[in-house]
């Protein structure tokens, strides 16, 4: 939400559109006779990504839900982490032809989602004792910080499996 205004049609078409192009990964990937990297490992790394794009889909359709108006800070931080995670994701991703310079990128991936977990645990006991959110409000941001988190985690796992590529490939 920026400015007052979802986001949340564009993240829906770019949803829908993922779904597309990983259908077509898996069919190529099952129709192909060789692979340029094992079949397995495209079919982990294709679903992964878009499992970063369904639940980042999700937390746009939660903020709508719930009629958020105002996003908190600590919201923001984790959005702009798993901005830049995606970021790096999209370089790891440009990278595997011939794997250089995959380790600064898959690191920093880390270290985003490391950061992602420290904003989340003090948004939460900020949340907890401030005596200031009602049951409504600790429920809701409850569920979209952990729905950031879980975007993270996702992230950090497409990093892995880049990673495993990378040393099956080096």
């Amino acid at each position: 939400m920026r400015d007052g205004q979802s986001h949340h049609t564009s993240l829906r078409d770019l949803e829908h559109r993922c779904d597309d192009i990983t259908r077509e990964i898996y069919n190529l990937a099952n129709r192909t006779f060789t692979t340029p990297i094992e079949r397995a490992d495209i079919l982990d790394l294709a679903h992964s990504l878009d499992q970063v794009v369904d639940l980042g889909e999700e937390i746009a359709d939660r903020i709508d839900l719930y009629k958020v108006t105002s996003i908190t800070d600590a919201a923001r931080r984790m959005g702009a982490c798993l901005a830049s995670a995606g970021t790096q994701l999209a370089d790891a991703t440009s990278r595997l032809e011939e794997f250089n310079g995959l380790e600064t990128v898959l690191q920093e991936v880390h270290r985003l989602e490391n950061e992602g977990d420290a904003i989340s645990r003090v948004a939460l006991q900020h949340l907890l004792s401030d005596g200031q959110a009602g049951a409504s409000d600790i429920i809701k941001w409850n569920d979209l910080y952990s729905m950031l988190e879980a975007a993270l985690d996702e992230c950090e796992s497409v990093a892995e499996i880049i990673e495993t590529i990378a040393i099956k490939n080096a």
